[in-house]
């Protein structure tokens, strides 16, 4: 049973002539003919009366012209979801981000992405970037924005840098300054009491690494907060905290803001995605514009 032969048979029961259902459907009459008698042997039934002047239904083609309008139906919204997938006016995408990238970098490239498609769903998923990488693998990711080096390097992924981002200090203002001066060394670090990350959280062991190369365990005045909180804490004068200078600056009042000292402390974001699957081409456009914005 052939699309074609079910949009010639509904043509052919609307009309109740076969002329004038062959002009509707824009096919010689013959070959509409034809193909009805084939459709009939397949299904091992006449499906029309022919008498001269009067076409009418058997009771084979009454119960198959629902069925087959249904069909007809169900074909076009196919066809209707797909061209609405293809010129970007649905679907998904996918997209995992560690907490401070949702933070820092995403607002801004999500607003432009949804003006411009707004009939594409955003589901995001944060994490730490050995969570996202995992996620990535099983497919249930399209992209996800991690910290390099990944901490499971995977030859099943494909990544592009996307920033290299500074570390800043962040302290309540009615906390004395850290460090000397302008800049904090992480070294002035070793007297201060942090307000650190949970585990998993990329800065934690960032942070954490840093402060052992300098010979000395950080000392955590509260810590297993995600970067909200830890920014609250900070607020309310518990400590400091080492965050990227985009979070910083979005942050808002009530934090003082004092750059790490050189070399100071960088993280480099990276988009991936999987090797053996390109990305939708809702995703694909995402990943464009998170790279040229």
């Amino acid at each position: 049973m052939q699309f074609q032969q079910l949009q010639y048979f509904v043509a052919v029961a609307e009309t109740r002539h076969f002329t004038r259902a062959a002009d509707l459907v824009h096919v010689a009459q013959p070959s509409l003919s034809q193909q009805i008698k084939a459709l009939e042997r397949e299904l091992g039934a006449d499906l029309f009366l022919r008498a001269r002047g009067n076409i009418t239904l058997t009771d084979a083609g009454e119960a198959l012209l629902p069925l087959a309008r249904r069909i007809l139906a169900d074909t076009e919204t196919a066809r209707y979801e797909v061209q609405e997938l293809v010129q970007m006016r649905g679907g998904r995408v996918r997209l995992g981000a560690t907490p401070s990238v949702c933070t820092g970098l995403l607002p801004d490239v999500l607003r432009a992405f949804h003006d411009r498609y707004p009939g594409i769903r955003l589901l995001i998923e944060e994490g730490g970037s050995h969570d996202l990488v995992r996620e990535l693998a099983r497919g249930a990711l399209d992209l996800a924005l991690v910290v390099l080096p990944l901490p499971s390097p995977s030859p099943a992924l494909t990544t592009v840098e996307l920033l290299r981002e500074d570390l800043v200090v962040v302290s309540s203002p009615e906390a004395p300054q850290p460090g000397q001066g302008r800049t904090v060394r992480i070294a002035d670090l070793e007297g201060e009491r942090l307000v650190m990350f949970r585990h998993g959280y990329d800065l934690r062991e960032l942070t954490v690494a840093a402060c052992r190369a300098e010979g000395f365990e950080p000392d955590f005045a509260v810590e297993g907060g995600e970067m909200d909180a830890v920014l609250g804490f900070v607020r309310a004068g518990l400590g400091v905290a080492v965050v990227p200078r985009m979070v910083a600056a979005r942050s808002g009042r009530g934090l003082r803001v004092t750059p790490l000292a050189r070399p100071g402390l960088h993280r480099t974001i990276a988009l991936a995605h999987r090797s053996d699957v390109a990305p939708p081409r809702a995703a694909r456009e995402l990943q464009r514009m998170l790279l040229e914005r």
